[in-house]
C-alpha cells in the first residue's frame, strides 16, 4: 500500500532517460512539498518504521535483502547522476527497504526514505529489470517529496498524528478493520482527499522513475513488462492479492505512455512494414535472468504459502518432461522444490536438489551465487558449518553491479560467521563482522550474529553490548535500555581488565544515548495521545 501517490504531469516534460535542464534538475515538477521540512519528515518516518519493525510480518532475509538492496543502491546513484536526489535529502534522509513477509503484491513508500516490500511482490518478478522499475517508481515518490506534499494539505495536524493516520492506512492494506478503527472521522476525511491526487502523482512517479533505472543501467522495458503484469491482473476479479493495484491506479494512460518511452528509447534503424511505412525495429529479447528467477522463488517459499503449496513446489521436479525444460523454466521450480523441502524438514532431498540447481547454473555467475549461498544455508540447517566455510570463501563478493550495494556480501558474511561459531571459530566470526557493524550500525541481524560469537568466546560484556544494539538498530529503545543496564550489572559484580574497562565504558555511553532516545519517544507518545 503507498502513502504518497502524486500530481499532474508538467507540459512539456522531457522523455526519461535525457538528462533534465539544469535549471530544474533536482527540483519537484509540481507544486511544493509545503511546511514540513527533510528533518521533520525523516521523524515522521522513525516513528512509523518504529512500528513496522514490530510488526510480525517483517522479516530480514540476508539474501533476498542483499539482492534488493543491490537493485536499490543502483537506483540511488541513478537518482544523483540525474540529479533526481538533492544533497539535503540524500544526506537526511534513511533509504531504507524493509521486507514484508506477506504474500500480497505490495510495495509502498513512507516518509523520510523509508521502503516497504512484500515479499509477494518480488515472488512475481521475473528480472531485475521489474523490480527495478517498482522501486523506481517508489523512489521518485519519495525524492519527489510527494509524502510531504500530501500530508501539507492538513496543515492543523502535527506530525505525530500524521505518523497515527499513516499507521493506520498501513494496517488498513492488512486489516481493513483495524485500519478503519486508526483511522476514523477527520482522518479518514483527509484520507481520502489527499487520495484524489493519486493519478497525477502516480505520472510523476511513472516519468521519473523511468528515468531514473535507465541511467542507473536497467533494461526500461522492465517498466513495460510490470505495467503488462499488473494490467493482466487487473482484468481479473480483486481478492485481495493485489493491494498495489488499489494504491496504484493502472490507467491506459499510464501503460500508453511507458510504452511510447520504452519505443523511444529502444528504436534502432527504421523498418518497413507491409504497407511500406517506416516504424521502430523491435527491441531484441533479454536473455532470461536467471538469478531473478531464483530470488523470486525464494520469496515465495518465504511467504509461507502453507503446507499444501509447499509439498505440490516440492513434488514439481519430479514430473515427467521437467528435465527436459530449458534452464529459464526449470531453475526457479528448482530453487522452490529445495527450499520446500527444507521447510518440510527433508533436509537430504533439499540439499540434493540444490546440487542439481547449482549444477544447472553454473555458466551464470549470478545464479550460480545464489545457488551456493542456498546450499550453504541448508548445509547449516543439516548441521555441517564446515561446508558451509567450503562453499562460501573469504573473499567472496557478488559480481560486478552487486558491488554498489551497502549490503553487499552481506548473505555470505552471516552465514559464514554462523558456521563459524558452531565451529568454535568465534574470533574469527567476530573479526569479520566488527567492521561490518561499524559501517552498518542499523544492521540488527548482524549485531545478533556478532553477540552470538562474542558469547561463544566467553566474552559476556561484549556480548551483552552486542544484544542491545540489536534492539537499538530497530529502534526500540526500551529493549536497548535494558540489555545495557543487564551490562552494567554484569560490570558491576564481575570487575575485568583494561578492556572490559573500555567495553564498560562504551556501554555507559550508549545506555545514555538510549535513555534520552527513549525519554523523546515516550514525550511523543504522550503528545499524540
Amino acid at each position: 500500500m503507498l502513502i504518497a501517490a502524486g500530481m499532474a504531469l508538467p507540459a512539456g516534460a522531457q522523455l526519461p532517460g535525457t538528462s533534465p535542464p539544469p535549471a530544474t534538475r533536482g527540483l519537484p515538477s509540481l507544486g511544493d512539498a509545503g511546511d514540513m521540512t527533510p528533518l521533520e519528515e525523516r521523524k515522521l518516518g522513525d516513528t512509523i518504521i518504529r512500528e513496522l519493525y514490530r510488526d510480525p510480518d517483517y522479516i530480514d532475509d540476508p539474501v533476498v535483502g542483499e539482492y534488493v538492496d543491490g537493485i536499490w543502491r543502483a537506483l540511488l546513484a541513478g537518482a544523483r547522476a540525474r540529479g533526481e536526489l538533492p544533497p539535503e535529502l540524500d544526506e537526511r534522509y534513511a533509504w531504507t527497504v524493509l521486507l514484508g513477509r506477506d504474500r500480497t503484491i505490495n510495495a509502498f513508500a513512507l516518509p523520510g526514505g523509508y521502503f516497504g516490500l512484500h515479499l509477494g511482490l518480488v515472488g512475481t518478478v521475473a528480472s531485475r529489470d521489474e523490480l527495478a522499475s517498482v522501486l523506481a517508481h517508489e523512489m521518485s515518490h519519495i525524492t519527489q517529496r510527494h509524502i510531504p506534499r500530501l500530508l501539507g494539505q492538513e496543515k492543523r495536524q502535527t506530525p505525530l498524528m500524521l505518523a497515527a493516520m499513516v499507521v493506520g492506512m498501513i494496517a488498513a492494506s492488512k486489516n481493513p478493520q483495524a485500519g478503519a478503527a486508526l483511522a476514523v472521522g477527520g482522518q479518514a476525511a483527509v484520507i481520502q482527499q489527499q487520495l484524489n491526487f493519486s493519478r497525477d502523482m502516480e505520472r510523476e512517479a511513472d516519468r521519473i522513475g523511468y528515468g531514473v533505472m535507465t541511467e542507473a543501467g536497467f533494461a526500461g522495458r522492465g517498466f513495460v513488462t510490470m505495467f503488462e503484469k499488473l494490467q493482466a491482473a487487473s482484468r481479473i476479479n480483486d481478492n485481495g492479492d493485489w493491494p498495489y493495484l488499489r494504491s496504484h491506479p493502472l490507467t491506459t494512460q499510464r501503460i500508453a505512455d511507458m510504452q511510447q518511452r520504452q519505443q523511444a528509447l529502444g528504436r534502432g534503424a527504421p523498418q518497413a512494414d507491409g504497407a511500406g511505412l517506416e516504424r521502430a525495429a523491435a527491441p531484441a529479447a533479454l536473455p532470461p535472468d536467471l538469478e531473478a528467477l531464483m530470488v523470486a522463488a525464494r520469496a515465495r517459499v518465504l511467504g509461507r504459502p502453507g503446507v499444501d503449496v509447499l509439498r505440490t513446489w516440492a513434488a514439481e521436479p519430479e514430473h515427467a518432461g521437467f528435465a527436459s525444460q530449458p534452464l529459464a523454466r526449470r531453475a526457479g521450480p528448482l530453487y522452490a522444490a529445495a527450499l520446500s523441502h527444507a521447510q518440510l524438514r527433508d533436509l537430504p532431498r533439499a540439499q540434493a536438489l540444490a546440487t542439481q540447481l547449482a549444477l544447472a547454473v553454473a555458466g551464470d555467475a549470478r545464479a550460480a551465487r545464489q545457488a551456493r549461498l542456498l546450499q550453504a544455508e541448508l548445509a547449516l540447517q543439516a548441521g555441517q558449518p564446515a561446508r558451509v566455510l567450503e562453499l562460501l570463501p573469504a573473499a567472496e563478493r557478488p559480481p560486478a553491479r552487486g558491488d554498489v550495494s551497502a549490503q553487499a556480501g552481506r548473505a555470505t558474511l552471516l552465514l559464514r560467521a554462523q558456521a563459524q561459531t558452531r565451529l568454535g571459530q568465534g574470533a574469527d566470526a567476530a573479526s569479520a563482522l566488527q567492521p561490518w557493524v561499524s559501517n552498518h550500525p542499523r544492521d540488527a541481524g548482524a549485531w545478533q550474529a556478532l553477540a552470538q560469537a562474542y558469547a561463544a568466546q566467553g566474552q559476556t560484556l561484549r556480548a551483552l553490548r552486542a544484544e542491545g544494539e540489536v534492539p537499538m538498530a530497530q529502534m526500540d529503545y526500551a529493549g536497548a535500555v535494558d540489555r545495557w543496564r543487564a551490562a552494567q550489572d554484569f560490570v558491576r559484580q564481575s570487575p575485568g581488565g583494561a578492556a572490559d574497562l573500555i567495553e564498560a565504558s562504551i556501554v555507559d555511553t550508549r545506555l545514555r544515548q538510549g535513555q534520552e532516545l527513549l525519554r523523546q519517544q515516550q514525550l511523543d507518545e504522550r503528545k499524540r495521545r
